[in-house]
């Protein structure tokens, strides 16, 4: 098969299921990912589909939202690095929040034992997880949950946030890019976290590579609103050097 009609039967799979990922498509089509992924490249370049983790969407479903369990599973080792490399910005003795995903939860799992700080969450995953640590003062806000993310929306905690100063948030986006700005799938939840923006002095965004470019139903932000921005080595260096320009620090690990 010619890559244009393999390419063809991707987009249809894709509009059909309304996802495509990269392992089965290889599979099926008895190909490497890696080709996979050139042609995922050439279809999101014609404006077909839209590249998100480990796979594509068809374009029109800027709505698509993976659910927990499976954003957990991806990039699972970028993630490992970036929350390691994300405690070196832990403030000393103070305040920070944390927002709803999945490296924001493996941040909240690396803390040390001698951490003596006071954590704001509205993530119910990330609360659980440091519901015991020895030295956090665990502030969790309350709201609707919501359960593909596990996280409290709506009033409650849009109030919960506009009453407090932090020092630090790590916040986190399902897409990034200096166009388009910090994006995710759901209005609820990005007036949350542009809630928590405007309750941190500091702001630090941890994701991966592979929500560069990527642009959601929601806008929660502009990337300008970002101090630091921490994600994987796959970032090219151009692509750092403009987010940087748009005075935003850059850490690639």
């Amino acid at each position: 098969m010619y890559a244009p009609e393999r390419q063809q039967e991707i987009l249809r799979l894709a509009r059909d299921g309304g996802r495509v990922d990269v392992l089965s498509l290889a599979e099926e089509f008895q190909v490497t990912a890696e080709t996979i992924r050139r042609d995922l490249k050439a279809l999101d370049r014609a404006g077909l589909v839209r590249r998100v983790h480990g796979g594509a969407i068809p374009v029109g479903r800027l709505d698509f939202e993976p659910d927990l369990a499976e954003r957990e599973g991806t990039a699972a080792d970028e993630k490992d690095r970036i929350a390691k490399a994300a405690l070196a910005e832990l403030p000393a003795e103070g305040t920070m929040i944390l927002d709803a995903g999945t490296t924001v939860a493996r941040l909240a799992g690396a803390l040390p034992l001698e951490a003596s700080l006071t954590v704001v969450t509205h993530s119910l995953p990330i609360a659980a997880r440091l519901a015991d640590h020895p030295g956090i003062q665990l502030h969790l806000v309350g709201g609707r949950v919501r359960h593909r993310t596990r996280a409290a929306v709506d009033a409650w905690a849009l109030r919960a946030y506009g009453e407090i100063r932090a020092d630090v948030l790590f916040v986190a986006a399902n897409g990034f890019s200096a166009e388009h700005g910090l994006t995710t799938p759901d209005l609820a939840e990005a007036a949350v976290k542009r809630a928590a923006v405007a309750a941190a002095r500091r702001v630090v965004l941890l994701a991966d590579s592979s929500k560069h470019g990527q642009e959601h139903f929601a806008r929660f932000g502009d990337l300008s609103d970002v101090d630091l921005l921490i994600t994987d080595s796959e970032l090219s260096p151009e692509d750092a050097s403009a987010i940087e320009r748009g005075g935003t620090e850059v850490l690639c690990v």
